[in-house]
């Protein structure tokens, strides 16, 4: 179980979360979703200990995620952000294997070396295991990125492992973003996984999504069920356009706005 607990997060005079209370528990899909400036990506960065709250707490399985060590983050949390800059020329392989460095020591063993594999696999870039990072466009190495992180939580362990994914649809073309989103689930429902994601697309948040939660101003607005949340008059006060919604088969609900 995630908890923040009352956060509330300011820069010089502005308030950018303001007494934010929600929980995620395991096996489930969190969606944040939310107009531009609502907190969602200083959300994530609390909830990942990337940024300490001003007021409030982010608890990991009932403690304080403040006095867990920076070994014990790393082997538990891992973060997906919109772009990651390698600064040394880099093979693919190494990129992904940046993620398997807080669990071994000096070298990687035998068993890192299955996870990269793996991972490289299920992510489609086998392909590209000794090219120079720097080469690739940028959806393939959104996914080699998302190849890394997964890397640091692919076995499960003693603890809660915890996903955070601010906007990690960027560069990716429709197809990848669906195939992206479907990998996401499948991890996802895990009883011992933690997803919590920002994506902007609400349709993809509708069809993906156990639970939305929807920002507005740094405060919560609505948390529940997709169908619950992404009600016509919600959409229209916070986004400020118009939706119809058509039924979609097994996905659920297509937004379509004027």
């Amino acid at each position: 179980m995630l908890e923040a607990r009352d956060i509330s997060f300011k820069v010089g005079d502005k308030t950018l979360l303001s007494g934010v209370s929600v929980k995620f528990e395991p096996g489930r899909l969190h969606l944040v979703i939310g107009p531009n400036g609502a907190g969602k990506s200083t959300l994530i960065k609390m909830l990942a200990r990337l940024l300490r709250p001003h007021e409030g707490q982010v608890l990991y399985e009932g403690a304080d995620v403040q006095r867990a060590s920076e070994i014990d983050l790393a082997r538990r949390r891992a973060v997906l952000s919109q772009a990651v800059e390698v600064a040394f020329p880099l093979t693919v392989r190494e990129v992904v294997m940046m993620g398997r460095h807080p669990h071994f020591g000096s070298r990687p063993g035998a068993a890192d070396e299955k996870i990269v594999d793996e991972l490289m696999e299920f992510f489609d870039v086998t392909e590209f295991d000794g090219r120079d990072y720097q080469t690739l466009s940028g959806g393939e190495r959104q996914r080699v990125n998302f190849a890394r992180v997964l890397a640091q939580l692919w076995r499960p362990g003693p603890a809660c492992r915890y996903l955070f994914l601010d906007e990690p649809l960027t560069f990716l073309d429709i197809r990848h973003q669906i195939e992206f989103m479907k990998k996401v689930r499948a991890f996802a429902d895990a009883s011992d996984v933690v997803t919590v994601g920002v994506v902007h697309d609400l349709n993809l948040a509708a069809r993906f999504a156990d639970q939305i939660v929807l920002l507005n101003d740094g405060r919560v607005t609505a948390a529940g069920a997709p169908a619950e949340v992404l009600t016509r008059e919600r959409i229209r006060e916070v986004f400020g356009v118009e939706p119809t919604f058509v039924p979609a088969g097994q996905s659920g609900l297509h937004l379509i706005f004027d």
